[in-house]
C-alpha cells in the first residue's frame, strides 16, 4: 500500500511553532506530488475530483509537542492501513471551539428581544434598529471568505484568539454606546470578530478530528448554533427584566475572555505553510461583492426590489463577484480556487447547503409571523414555541444520529433523507398548523430532525471536497452559503407571502402592504376576518413553496454527490492497483 506523505498543513503543539513534516517513506506506488499536496493546483486533479489527502488527525501534534512516531522504517509517514493518530484532547478542544461559537450565535438572536428597549431608551428609529441588526450581518457575510483565507495563511489559532478579542471589545463598545450611530458602528466591529470566529472554529474542527469522527464533531458544532438560537431570546429576556439593555452585550465579555484563555492553552496552531502571497485584490472584491448582494437581499422586501438602492447594491455586488471570479482564475495563488466548482461533490454540497439555509432562514421568518399574527401568541411565547426545532437538532446531534446515518447510508442518502424531513416539516406546518399549535409542533419536530441529519453531512461534504490546507476557506464558503441562503429564503418566501396576501385582500384593504396596515383600513368584522384569512393563506402558500424548494434541492444535491462518488470510485480502484504494484 502506498504511504501517504505528511501534509505541510500541520498543527503544532499549543506552545510551539508549527511542526515540520517528517520525510515520507519512498514508495514506487506513491502518486505525483502535485496530486497529493493539499495546496496543489486543481489542474493536477484527475477528472475534476480532488486527490485524497491525509486525514487531518494524522497531522496533529502529540501532547508534548513531538510528532507522533510513524511505523517502523517509515520515517514518520503513517501507512494508510493503520488507524489514524488521534489528538488526545480533541473532544476538549471541541468544547472550547463550541464555547467560542456560542458567543457569536447568542448575540445574533438576543438583540431582537432588546428592540423595544433600544427604541424607547435610545430614541432609535425603525431604520436605526434595522441597521443595528443588519450592520453585523453585512460585515460578517462580506468578510467570511477573507477571514478564512487569513486563518489558513497566518494561523487558525491566532485568528480565533483575534476574533474573540475583537468580538469582546465590540461588545463593550456596544454596551456603552450613547447613540444609535455608535451602536451601529460597534455592531459592525462585532461582525469582524464574528467572521473570524465562524471560519476558524469549523477549520479547527477539521484539523483535529479524523475523517471517521469528523461528521459527529461537525454535528455537535452545528448543534451549538441551534442551542444559541433557542437560548438567545430566553437569556435576553431574563437580562432585560433585571438590567439595562447594555447587559445583553456585556454578557459576551466574560465568555470571550474565558474563550481566549482556553484557546491559548488547548487549541493547537495550524496554518497552510505553503508560502503563498496574500490575495488582497481577491479579498477586496469578495468583500464588496458579498456585501452588495447581501445588502440587496436584506433591503429588497422593505424598499422594493426595483428601488434604486436595491438595484445599485445588487449590480455593484454582482459586478464585484464577477470580477472576483475572473481574478481568481488567473492569479497564481487564489484565495478561493474556483476549480473546486468543477468537482461534483463540492457543487452538490454547495447546492444543498444553500437550500438548507434557504429553508431554515425562510421558515424561521415565516414561523415567527405564523405564531404571532396567525395564532396570536405574544413575542416571547412565540419564541418559546419555536424551541422544539432547535432542541431536536441539539438532542439528535448529541446522540450522534446524523453521524451514524452518514456511515450507514453515505452522504447522498443522508442528505436526501434530511432534506426530505425538512421539506415535510415545512409542509406539515403549512397544512396542519393554521388552526392550532399542534400542527406547528409536529412540523417543528420533523424540521429539526431533518436539519440534524442533513447539516453535518452537508458541512462534511463541503469540507471534504477542499484540501485541509484550505480548511479556513472551506469554512468561509460554508458560512457564506449560510448567510446567502438565509437571506434568499427570507426574500423569496417573503415575496410569495406578500403576493398571495395582496391577491386575497378584500376591496376595502386593497393595496395594503402589511397585516397591521390592512386591518387599519377595514371597519367591519367580516372584512377583518377576510384580512386575517388572506394573511394566513399567504403564510401557508409560502411554507408550501419553501417545502417544494427544499425537497428539490435535496434531490439535486444527492444526485450530484452520488454521481461524484461514482466518478471517484474508478480513480480510487486505480490508485489501489498502482499502490499494490
Amino acid at each position: 500500500m502506498a504511504a501517504v506523505p505528511p501534509s505541510p498543513d500541520r498543527p503544532s503543539s499549543p506552545d510551539g511553532p508549527p511542526l515540520s513534516a517528517g520525510p515520507a517513506a519512498p514508495d514506487a506506488g506513491t502518486r505525483d506530488a502535485t496530486a497529493e499536496a493539499p495546496g496543489a493546483h486543481p489542474a493536477a486533479r484527475r477528472g475534476g475530483v480532488p486527490a485524497p489527502v491525509a486525514p487531518a488527525d494524522a497531522q496533529d501534534a502529540s501532547p508534548g509537542g513531538a510528532e507522533p512516531p510513524g511505523p517502523a522504517g517509515g520515517g514518520g509517514a503513517a501507512d494508510a492501513d493503520e488507524a489514524p493518530v488521534r489528538h488526545p484532547r480533541r473532544w476538549l478542544i471541541l468544547a472550547v471551539i463550541c464555547l467560542a461559537q456560542l458567543t457569536v450565535l447568542l448575540d445574533n438572536t438576543v438583540l431582537t428581544v432588546a428592540v423595544p428597549s433600544l427604541t424607547r431608551e435610545m430614541g432609535a428609529s425603525t431604520a436605526d434598529v434595522q441597521w443595528m441588526i443588519n450592520a453585523y450581518a453585512l460585515v460578517q457575510s462580506g468578510l467570511l471568505l477573507s477571514a478564512g483565507s487569513a486563518a489558513d495563511r497566518y494561523g487558525r489559532k491566532k485568528m480565533l484568539v483575534t476574533g474573540l478579542l475583537v468580538f469582546g471589545l465590540g461588545s463593550v463598545a456596544a454596551a456603552y454606546a450613547q447613540s444609535p450611530g455608535q451602536l451601529i458602528a460597534a455592531r459592525a466591529g462585532m461582525g469582524v470578530g464574528g467572521a473570524l470566529l465562524m471560519t476558524t472554529t469549523l477549520a479547527v474542527v477539521v484539523q483535529v478530528f479524523a475523517e471517521d469522527e469528523r461528521p459527529k464533531a461537525i454535528g455537535l458544532w452545528g448543534a451549538v448554533g441551534s442551542l444559541g438560537f433557542a437560548a438567545g431570546p430566553l437569556i435576553g429576556g431574563s437580562l432585560l427584566n433585571h438590567f439595562w439593555w447594555g447587559a445583553i452585550f456585556l454578557i459576551n465579555v466574560p465568555v470571550a475572555l474565558i474563550g481566549v484563555v482556553a484557546v491559548a492553552r488547548m487549541v493547537p496552531e495550524s496554518r497552510s505553510g505553503g508560502g503563498e502571497r496574500p490575495d488582497l485584490p481577491g479579498a477586496l472584491l469578495s468583500t464588496v461583492g458579498m456585501t452588495g448582494v447581501v445588502f440587496a437581499i436584506i433591503s429588497g422586501p422593505e424598499h422594493g426590489w426595483l428601488s434604486a438602492r436595491v438595484l445599485v447594491a445588487a449590480v455593484v455586488g454582482l459586478i464585484a463577484l464577477a470580477a472576483f471570479a475572473a481574478w481568481e482564475r488567473h492569479v497564481p495563488y487564489p484565495m478561493l480556487d474556483l476549480s473546486f466548482f468543477e468537482d461534483r461533490r463540492f457543487v452538490g454540497a454547495v447546492a444543498g447547503g444553500i437550500l438548507i439555509a434557504f429553508g431554515m432562514g425562510g421558515s424561521l421568518f415565516l414561523l415567527t409571523q405564523h405564531l404571532q399574527l396567525v395564532l396570536g401568541y405574544e413575542p416571547l411565547a412565540a419564541g418559546l414555541r419555536t424551541a422544539p426545532l432547535a432542541l431536536m437538532i441539539v438532542v439528535l446531534n448529541l446522540a450522534g444520529v446524523g453521524a451514524w446515518l452518514l456511515t450507514r447510508f453515505g452522504t447522498p442518502g443522508t442528505i436526501l433523507a434530511g432534506m426530505a424531513m425538512l421539506s415535510g416539516g415545512l409542509a406539515v406546518v403549512g397544512l396542519l398548523g393554521r388552526d392550532g399549535y399542534g400542527g406547528v409542533f409536529a412540523g417543528l419536530v420533523l424540521m429539526g430532525s431533518g436539519m440534524a441529519v442533513a447539516m453535518p453531512a452537508m458541512a462534511t461534504a463541503i469540507m471534504s471536497a477542499i484540501p485541509p490546507a484550505k480548511a479556513g476557506v472551506g469554512a468561509g464558503v460554508n458560512g457564506t452559503l449560510t448567510e446567502f441562503g438565509n437571506g434568499l429564503g427570507v426574500a423569496t418566501l417573503g415575496a410569495v407571502l406578500n403576493s398571495r396576501f395582496a391577491a386575497l385582500l378584500p376591496a376595502a384593504a386593497a393595496g395594503a402592504g402589511s397585516l397591521p396596515t390592512a386591518l387599519e383600513r377595514v371597519d367591519t368584522a367580516s372584512d377583518r376576518s377576510a384580512v386575517h384569512d388572506a394573511f394566513a393563506s399567504g403564510i401557508q402558500a409560502s411554507e408550501l413553496v419553501g417545502a417544494g424548494a427544499v425537497l428539490l434541492g435535496g434531490v439535486l444535491a444527492a444526485l450530484l454527490l452520488w454521481r461524484a462518488e461514482r466518478t471517484a470510485e474508478p480513480v480510487r480502484k486505480a490508485d489501489g492497483v498502482a499502490g499494490a504494484t
